[in-house]
């Protein structure tokens, strides 16, 4: 049995996301002790590491929590977590290609303008101006 602090060190969690993730449903309650202490166990340690390493590759805190129902029911068949772990997959790469897109029309913005002008002549400032002057949806 681990304290807050203690648990907080050995995942990287801060203590006020510890009790965030027991509000929110996540961890089960801790036991405490004589002195009202909350003390975490190492099924506690276990599930904050899943929660981290979940939240760490972007997994909403309700994919996580699907994700954790289905972790405390080792014999049910995986398609929903296959289902959660490929709209996540598909979010992704839509957000990727929203990022290619702005990158390009970033570059192509700043390649515009090398600087040494006043801000009146400066064809970035224009760019930003003219929202029709751009060449990609964003």
């Amino acid at each position: 049995m681990m304290p807050i602090g203690t648990l907080s060190e050995r995942t990287g969690v801060k203590v006020e996301t510890i009790r965030y993730y027991e509000q929110a449903g996540l961890l089960p309650e801790p036991e405490r002790s004589e002195g009202n202490q909350r003390r975490y166990g190492k099924a506690h340690l276990e599930r904050l590491n899943f929660i981290k390493h979940g939240r760490d590759l972007g997994f909403s805190v309700e994919a996580i929590r699907a994700l954790l129902t289905l972790s405390d029911r080792p014999t049910m068949p995986c398609d929903e977590a296959h289902a959660i772990a490929s709209r996540h997959l598909a979010d992704v790469r839509s957000k990727i290609a929203r990022l290619r897109s702005l990158e390009s029309e970033l570059e192509r913005i700043s390649s515009c303008c090398s600087g040494g002008v006043p801000v009146a002549d400066c064809q970035v400032i224009d760019a930003l101006a003219d929202h029709g002057c751009c060449q990609h949806e964003h």
